[in-house]
């Protein structure tokens, strides 16, 4: 849509995601959303995490003007792909 772009990489031991980190490219607010993700799911339950949502996100975040809202989609999106990558 606007062009950013964000790779997630997880570190899960026994179903937990011990580590988080990513890498983004694009405006300040997919970045911000990039880092708090990382915070929300670490240590979480990869069965946890994959529930979360844009509103979870945008929430986190105090909130982001509508027109960069995609930001967090992006980063929700992107922790449902390595999600799915993730070897059980």
């Amino acid at each position: 849509m606007c062009g950013d772009r964000m790779r997630l990489s997880l570190m899960v031991q026994n179903g937990i995601i011990e580590e988080a980190k990513f890498l983004a490219y694009g405006c300040a607010p997919t970045l911000v959303c990039g880092s708090v993700l990382t915070e929300m799911v670490r240590e979480k339950k990869t069965s946890d995490a994959a529930h979360l949502t844009k509103h979870d996100l945008l929430q986190a975040v105090g909130g982001l003007p509508s027109r960069k809202g995609h930001a967090a989609a992006l980063a929700i999106e992107t922790l449902h792909a390595a999600l799915a990558e993730v070897k059980v």
